[in-house]
């Protein structure tokens, strides 16, 4: 079963203060179950965005205490910062990372929403999924009058809080008000541009952003609105869909920048949000220098980023995740600022177990070594499914030369599908390098259950069980990839680099002997297993791809021999 995470991004009125804002986060740090990944101060802003993760009711734990603690440390009365904001913990948003819905998520952002109102008298705003109206849909709407216009707006009647007091109280005066609500994931993503010009930097927001600008008389900035017939200010919509954004001029940097959020990156993903930054910057005369990520990112938006760049060149996409990472950082400039570190910003990097990949994580010495030791694992299975990784490496490499050939310019994207294949497979086996370690692992555990009393015995028998099928189940899959990649290999022994052909039959030798590997890792894991019928279909299995991996080295093999 998918475990249920959600993801929760406090933003504090403070970020400057590091004593407050280290006593404000190590709260979460109290709660078990939640990891705090993320704490991103901004010295302009004077805002801090922080970053939780874990299951929703110790999220939800965790965000009530620091929110807690903000209002006990922060005080709004004295607080300036070039962010819009109206409290202490200014806004709360819960995520749905995964194995929970939306409406989910939002009915534990009530919830908490309700908690926060009632023990902590804060007047709080339900915003996005979580509103209980359209107007309040939109943030920006709750948070229209910042602090200074709490007074009045707590007065409004449209505006009455959904939990907490409606009235600006002694204790609402120092903490302000808060906005708590489930939300997609939100890319905060700052454009770094060689201007020290507030207006120009919001002339290109503008220009990007769905909300657009105003229509004016003469200057577009500050001259009258146009009305339309009804009386309203006439809008020219902006280029981008789910963006939002303003300029600003950042002191400690000395330039201007243009401040998005990126409220869906299925609709607009950030390298679209650089681009036509770009090139609203270059039609008036400003260069973008680069950008900035508040907060964390998903994995995928890199890679898409990469993509996206890499097609531009007519280059190959086939290449691994660590350089299409390296790609994605030099195109979008996310190191112009200073150093990015990958680890610390790709929110599954962050939460990725420290033992999730004990052995592809080792140098080929220490690889050996620990085969090499006393443990029966990792043994021949993982041996095998690296070997195959190995061979599909060479295939993909093969392909990646040939997109780059002189002359071949026109064949780029050919050779580019094929290595995005191998790269796919290669990533698979290196999964099963790991992953028939630890069916053996689970073979152990089972093994170790209690077997006093016949419950207890039917248990443990019906847990080795399982886990014996995860152990020959891996193996089968590796057999079953093993398989596929002959199909790159093949290609690229026909079509690839003739200098390369060498490269493309050792790569089918490789994937023939992680197949034929694999492939006895499933008889000897069969051995002991009492499900026949299983055992039957399993075993005829493993045959057929036997028989089709000796098969395709073959071909792949006279395909080469008669090219060297």
């Amino acid at each position: 079963m998918q475990r249920r995470l959600i993801e929760c991004v406090p933003n504090i009125s403070e970020g400057r203060d590091r004593v407050k804002i280290d006593a404000i986060t190590a709260v979460v740090e109290t709660v078990e179950g939640v990891r705090l990944l993320d704490v991103d101060p901004g010295n302009a802003t004077n805002r801090t965005v922080i970053t939780l993760v874990g299951e929703p009711e110790p999220v939800c734990e965790a965000a009530f205490r620091l929110m807690k603690k903000a209002q006990e440390l922060i005080d709004m009365r004295t607080h300036k910062g070039e962010h819009p904001r109206f409290g202490a913990t200014d806004v709360c948003p819960l995520v749905p990372i995964s194995g929970i819905s939306m409406e989910e998520t939002a009915a534990f952002a009530r919830k908490l929403a309700e908690r926060v109102g009632k023990e902590l008298s804060i007047p709080v705003y339900c915003y996005e999924a979580a509103a209980s109206e359209e107007k309040r849909r939109n943030l920006a709407n709750n948070r229209s009058g910042e602090y200074e216009g709490l007074p009045k707006k707590l007065k409004d009647a449209a505006w009455k809080p959904d939990f907490g007091p409606a009235e600006f109280t002694e204790s609402v005066t120092k903490s302000g008000a808060t906005a708590i609500g489930a939300r997609n994931f939100l890319v905060a993503y700052n454009v770094n541009l060689n201007t020290t010009s507030t207006r120009r930097a919001n002339a290109i927001a503008f220009d990007i952003r769905e909300a657009g600008r105003v229509l004016r008389e003469g200057d577009p900035l500050t001259g009258k609105p146009i009305l339309d017939a009804n009386g309203e200010p006439q809008k020219v919509p902006g280029k981008l869909k789910a963006v939002k954004g303003i300029g600003w001029f950042i002191e400690e940097y000395g330039i201007a920048q243009l401040s998005l959020n990126l409220t869906d990156i299925t609709i607009t993903p950030v390298h679209t949000a650089f681009d036509e930054a770009c090139k609203s910057a270059a039609e008036r005369g400003i260069r973008v220098t680069g950008s900035e990520l508040v907060g964390l990112i998903p994995k995928q938006s890199l890679l898409d980023a990469a993509d996206f760049f890499l097609a531009r060149q007519e280059r190959s996409l086939g290449i691994s995740e660590r350089e299409k990472i390296k790609i994605a950082v030099k195109s979008l400039g996310l190191d112009d600022l200073g150093p990015f570190d990958p680890q610390k910003k790709v929110i599954e990097y962050m939460l990725e177990e420290p033992n999730a990949e004990r052995l592809v994580r080792m140098d080929l010495k220490r690889f050996s070594e620990e085969t090499a030791s006393e443990s029966p694992a990792p043994g021949g299975g993982s041996v095998a499914a690296y070997v195959g990784a190995l061979g599909v490496a060479l295939g993909t490499m093969v392909a990646n030369l040939s997109a780059h050939k002189r002359g071949w310019d026109e064949r780029w994207e050919e050779f580019s599908q094929w290595a995005v294949k191998g790269e796919k497979l290669r990533n698979e086996l290196l999964f099963l390098v790991d992953e028939d370690t630890r069916s053996f692992d689970r073979i152990m555990s089972a093994m170790g259950l209690p077997k006093g009393s016949d419950e207890e015995k039917n248990a443990r028998k019906a847990a080795i069980t399982a886990a014996t099928k995860g152990a020959i189940e891996a193996p089968l899959r590796t057999m079953e990839v093993c398989v596929a990649s002959m199909e790159l290999m093949q290609a690229m022994a026909e079509q690839g680099l003739k200098a390369s052909v060498s490269d493309a039959g050792v790569g089918a030798l490789c994937a023939r002997t992680g197949a034929i590997g694999a492939y006895l890792n499933v008889k000897i894991n069969c051995a002991g297993l009492e499900d026949e019928a299983y055992k039957v279909d399993v075993i005829a299995k493993a045959e057929e791809l036997k028989k089709t991996a000796e098969k395709l080295e073959s071909e792949v093999m006279a395909i080469t021999l008669a090219k060297v």
